[in-house]
């Protein structure tokens, strides 16, 4: 009981937080980019990297199984590199969670860059800073709290995906079975005990990120 009971929690803790480093690295360098530069087609582009943020889940966990399927280019490479294929694995539920996590990272790293002065960065190149030393030193610094705020918003909705890792990861106890889809087999199987167990501990673990980013100064 007590092995069924912690297996889930501790999958999802771990496939969280390896989402939300992804998302902490891609949203930092896309977030940076896309900040203070105009350019055509850029509201395409900011409308496609959101665009997660609103599908359902199960477009979602469809455009994963056709994108990383094993009659994908992109499947059949890898599985050709790893010896097997990504889907049911326990990286699949990572990509699954990076993929619906992703925008509120980038949209919380976009606003703290772009509420970085100007006028601070223009001083460190007057100094002789490249650009990679004003990123590292000046930039990332100014916006730490967004950062922060950003990764621990996108924690909170990995470790709360449940439809795409469903359909791209499935769920199997011990490799892929996270919180939500544990939840969903306890309560089909009238396990209900098991079911308030795990839902009392998702919304224990969420209210506590939460709440860390309103203490955030």
């Amino acid at each position: 009981m007590e092995q069924l009971f912690w297996s889930p929690i501790k999958l999802s803790i771990s496939i969280a937080i390896t989402a939300g480093c992804i998302v902490l690295l891609l949203g930092l360098l896309t977030g940076k980019w896309m900040a203070n530069r105009k350019f055509k087609g850029k509201l395409i582009i900011e409308t496609l990297l959101m665009l997660p943020l609103v599908l359902p889940p199960s477009v979602v966990g469809f455009l994963l199984i056709v994108i990383f399927g094993r009659n994908s280019f992109v499947g059949t490479f890898i599985e050709k590199i790893t010896g097997q294929p990504i889907m049911f694995t326990w990286w699949a539920a990572v990509i699954a969670s990076t993929v619906v996590a992703f925008p509120l990272m980038y949209q919380s790293v976009k606003t703290g860059f772009q509420s970085v002065s100007p006028d601070i960065e223009d001083a460190a190149r007057t100094d002789g800073a490249d650009e990679f030393r004003i990123f590292l030193y000046v930039s990332i610094p100014l916006s730490i709290k967004a950062i922060v705020t950003g990764f621990i918003l996108s924690f909170t909705r990995a470790l709360g995906e449940f439809g795409a890792t469903l359909m791209f990861a499935g769920n199997i106890p011990g490799k892929t079975q996270t919180l939500p889809t544990a939840i969903y087999v306890a309560i089909d199987s009238g396990n209900m005990e098991l079911a308030w167990l795990w839902v009392v501990t998702t919304i224990f673990i969420s209210f506590l990120m939460l709440a860390s980013t309103y203490l955030i100064k």
